[in-house]
């Protein structure tokens, strides 16, 4: 990346999107803390819509889909953390969603995978293999949460390819990624009405961190659209995906998850085999 600009920007987005996942796996109230972060992303995207030209025609049945996907993902990544860890979780669901997108794109579209693509699929799939073989545990907590982990990797890779299509076919990308924010945020409507109980018992300081949450990751979600006019794409993924090995550092150092040594080298083994795969010329 010859940018030296771009690659902060994207550097800080990786830090930003594994901070906003900490915050949901600390919060003693995850699914409420998830509904305020979703709170966040309306009121950014209602500025959106306002300010920006409103989306295409042909990008709203990518937009619905979208924002269905999203819904999805969010249940998929509650589910998860509610039984594994941040070192054990984000790995997995980071790691699989581009493996899945080259998987889609051989067998759905014939596109070919260069041996460099094949090798960055093999060292990211070995990766999670060895983190599921050096972490499991006799209750079987594990693998429940590996298998939701799995399914927030899928619906990773199904929104990525959504929003692929769908900005490319709004004639205005911010519009689309305000109406985005909007309708995927009102995920928090559903969360209220299921927990109304709860919801009157949050004090400010979980307010201020949950929509503050929701702003932390809009904020990382912007800086790599940014910095995507600076530096080619397949750099700001390859960079992005750092923040594999820094949710993983603050999974066990921050939160004390163990064990220590396979977790972090996994996480490591599965960053450079995205790497790989973003890198690789088709």
């Amino acid at each position: 990346m010859a940018d030296p600009g771009a690659f902060l920007m994207v550097l800080a987005a990786a830090f930003l999107h594994a901070a906003w996942n900490a915050i949901v796996k600390r919060s003693r109230e995850q699914k409420l803390t998830m509904g305020l972060i979703a709170l966040g992303h309306v009121i950014a995207g209602a500025g959106m819509v306002l300010w920006f030209d409103a989306p295409g025609r042909e990008s709203w049945i990518w937009l619905a889909a979208s924002t269905a996907i999203h819904w999805a993902y969010y249940g998929f990544l509650l589910a998860a953390y509610r039984h594994g860890d941040l070192s054990l979780v984000y790995p997995v669901a980071r790691g699989v969603a581009p493996v899945l997108i080259a998987a889609g794109a051989w067998i759905g579209i014939g596109e070919r995978l260069t041996g460099q693509t094949q090798g960055g699929v093999a060292i990211v799939s070995l990766a999670i293999l060895y983190l599921v073989a050096a972490t499991r545990r006799r209750d079987g907590a594990d693998g429940v949460s590996i298998a939701f982990a799995l399914g927030t990797g899928a619906t990773i890779a199904a929104y990525s390819i959504a929003d692929g299509l769908g900005v490319r076919a709004s004639g205005s990308p911010f519009g689309y990624i305000g109406w985005l924010f909007l309708l995927e945020g009102i995920f928090f409507l559903y969360v209220f009405a299921t927990a109304r109980a709860r919801v009157a018992n949050l004090g400010a300081r979980d307010w201020l961190v949950g929509v503050g949450g929701g702003f932390v990751s809009l904020t990382a979600y912007g800086l790599v659209i940014y910095a995507a006019l600076l530096a080619p794409l397949g750099a700001i993924s390859a960079v992005r995906e750092s923040s594999v090995i820094v949710a993983s550092l603050i999974g066990v150092w921050l939160f004390g998850e163990r064990p220590f040594l396979p977790r972090l080298a996994s996480a490591i083994l599965v960053a450079v085999g995205v790497l790989m795969i973003a890198l690789a010329k088709g």
